[in-house]
């Protein structure tokens, strides 16, 4: 490590986009200003979210703040998980292949489809009738 106050990284997931600082010591998860557990209320995205952390035994050694905007609750815990992991190899390079090999390096470039002219959405046509 060396003397930096804090490690960056941006994580991206559907349109939310998580800018991430993880900084040595204990400290918990701090997302727009608020500790995580209200603004993550389910349990599974709270698990999403240090799911990195606890890959590298870190869960209790580091203070992470985020400010996320874009996209919903499900996005933000997925973006906060790429921050994280991408702040923690910025941090330690030999965190690299826990991370990868977990595949939180890796950015779920799944987003939604965009409704196409005619159609009820992306793919439901309206309903058809003979007449």
């Amino acid at each position: 490590m060396t003397d930096q106050r804090y490690f960056y990284g941006t994580g991206r997931r559907k349109s939310a986009v998580a800018r991430v600082r993880v900084l040595p010591g204990p400290g918990g998860i701090i997302i727009n200003g608020k500790p995580a557990e209200e603004v993550l209320t389910t349990p599974s995205f709270m698990a999403a979210a240090q799911a990195p952390l606890k890959a590298v035994k870190m869960a209790g050694a580091v203070s992470v703040v985020a400010r996320i905007e874009g996209g919903g609750i499900s996005g933000w815990a997925g973006a906060l998980s790429h921050g994280i992991s991408r702040a923690l190899v910025v941090m330690d390079e030999s965190l690299r292949q826990p991370l990868r090999s977990g595949g939180f390096l890796t950015r779920d470039s799944r987003v939604k489809e965009s409704k196409k002219y005619g159609l009820k959405r992306a793919r439901k046509a309206p309903q058809y009738t003979k007449r």
